[in-house]
């Protein structure tokens, strides 16, 4: 259940092409969710990524009035020292290719900004998708896990792989398919989180998956750290005046 109940969200796929043509005319913006099929630990489903992006686009869509694309399910993973089943990677040159495919069809279509919203920060995927070209278009990108909360979380490191603020965020979107159970702490140095750090992350071969600490984990923080990030992206991106004014 969505925090917006008022109204649905425009899912591109469920309207007709005079539908999209008309919320087009009112707001030609199109808010593009972009996930990842990455395992996250033993605990959390290989789509953790792309189940976030989603609610966030319905909702803010649904708020909103912005038309949102059928979600992009495959990303740029991390990289892993050894394999997991389930994994499955782009490499950086095909995401960009097949995003630039993309806004190319839908600005041709009538849309005038793309605000490609992902909540996976490394650098290969980030790299795809700060590079996607369109004719003249404008091009956001927005990584919801850029923001640390350090009054929300325990942790005393920035956001990993599956951790506290991955599973928090699950626990609260959805917690059928989280399973605490299985969850491990894999506690790293300040030194190796350095080289840890979700722009190019290495998941280390002897780690259960996840990186850090997914057992401080909370629905109630879950609740804090989305409402949070749904409030920036809304003010901070959606309502903000265009830089050119």
């Amino acid at each position: 259940m969505t925090d917006v109940t008022q109204r649905a969200p425009l899912r591109l796929k469920e309207l007709a092409p005079a539908e999209v043509a008309a919320a087009l005319a009112r707001d030609p913006r199109l808010l593009v969710p972009v996930g990842t099929c990455e395992q996250h630990g033993p605990h959390l489903p290989l789509g953790c990524d792309t189940l976030v992006v989603e609610r966030l686009v319905d909702d803010l869509s649904a708020e909103l009035g912005i038309l949102r694309a059928p979600t992009f399910e495959y990303g740029v993973n991390s990289s892993h020292e050894r394999p997991f089943p389930g994994n499955a990677t782009l490499r950086r040159k095909t995401l960009l290719r097949a995003l630039n495919d993309l806004t190319e069809a839908w600005e041709e279509g009538g849309v005038q900004e793309f605000i490609l919203v992902t909540a996976h920060g490394y650098e290969g995927h980030q790299e795809a998708l700060s590079t996607v070209i369109t004719k003249a278009a404008r091009v956001q990108v927005v990584d919801i896990y850029s923001v640390v909360f350090p009054d929300i979380v325990e942790s005393d490191r920035d956001v990993l792989h599956g951790d506290e603020f991955d599973t928090s965020l699950l626990m609260y979107i959805a917690p059928q398919l989280v399973f605490m159970d299985r969850a491990q702490d894999y506690i790293i140095s300040a030194r190796s989180a350095r080289k840890t750090r979700r722009s190019a992350l290495k998941v280390p071969r002897e780690s259960p998956g996840s990186v850090g600490r997914p057992t401080l984990a909370s629905a109630q923080k879950g609740k804090a750290i989305y409402k949070r990030i749904k409030q920036l992206v809304r003010d901070y991106v959606l309502l903000a005046p265009p830089e050119d004014e």
